[in-house]
């Protein structure tokens, strides 16, 4: 048995979004690597192109596939030209290899919100899912879970880009807007996905061009949503840019929303995705 701390999986698919700049990329997954939605895997690359080099270069990207869907993994990534990873990482083929840490990172999960972590006993409220950039990727994983859609009543994604065409994922989002979640259907009570995307530089539909925070400051997230940020029974989730979770969450403190502590379920989790 190998004493790697990771495993050597191979590119599947590269998919360009916004060429240069944004793209998904798709690889094998080793039947040992389990993790749970909405946390990340270590991506690792060798630091030169040496043939069967050994990876040198560790970043953080969280899982857009479920924990369910072992055939695959599917990560989300913007290309930093300057950086020293994600050029790299733009220029993989298919066949190429890639190495996945084997432990599974992160806390932005159900079980933050569940009794004694156990998801089965969340059982309705609202979901906000409220994203920018590339830190949509962990709630795609949970929106590929059908747990998710089981725990509560509503789901609200909220996507926050600088440029339209920086909305990757849209026509998988929207059609689980109109269909729900696939093994769901016929469900007697699949949660409803309600979904904002918002650029802030450009028009787009009837959407404002603000940032998420403004929008949660002057109420207008809640108008657009058709649902009320109420602590009581809502759980939200912050992933993206260090600023807007520092503001996001000195904006929703004082409405009553708080990280869980000591093992008490809280109404509120974050996760820097930068």
């Amino acid at each position: 048995m190998s004493d790697l701390k990771y495993t050597r999986e191979a590119v599947l698919e590269v998919r360009s979004w916004v060429p240069g700049k944004l793209l998904s990329i798709v690889t094998t997954r080793s039947p040992a690597f389990d993790f749970v939605a909405g946390q990340f895997a270590r991506l690792g690359l060798p630091a030169d192109d040496t043939p069967h080099a050994a990876p040198t270069i560790w970043r953080a990207y969280s899982m857009v596939t479920a924990p369910h869907q072992r055939e695959h993994m599917e990560f989300y990534s913007i290309v930093v030209p300057e950086g020293e990873f994600s050029p790299r990482l733009a220029a993989l083929k298919v066949g190429d290899a890639i190495y996945v840490d084997k432990t599974a990172f992160g806390f932005l999960t159900l079980e933050r919100f569940a009794p004694e972590a156990d998801i089965s006993r969340i059982s309705g409220g609202d979901l906000w899912l409220l994203a920018t950039g590339t830190g949509l990727s962990a709630y795609l994983s949970l929106l590929h879970d059908p747990a998710t859609w089981k725990a509560f009543d509503n789901i609200v994604l909220i996507h926050g880009v600088r440029q339209v065409e920086e909305l990757a994922y849209r026509d998988q989002i929207l059609h689980w807007v109109e269909h729900g979640h696939p093994q769901l259907a016929g469900s007697s009570r699949p949660a409803k996905l309600r979904y904002l995307p918002i650029p802030t530089r450009e028009p787009f539909g009837n959407m404002p061009q603000a940032r998420l925070t403004q929008l949660i400051q002057n109420g207008q997230l809640e108008e657009l949503a058709g649902l009320d940020l109420d602590p009581d029974r809502s759980k939200v989730m912050l992933c993206g840019n260090p600023d807007m979770l520092t503001e996001a969450r000195a904006l929703l403190k004082p409405r009553g929303f708080a990280v869980g502590r000591r093992g008490n379920p809280g109404n509120l989790a974050l996760e820097n995705y930068w």
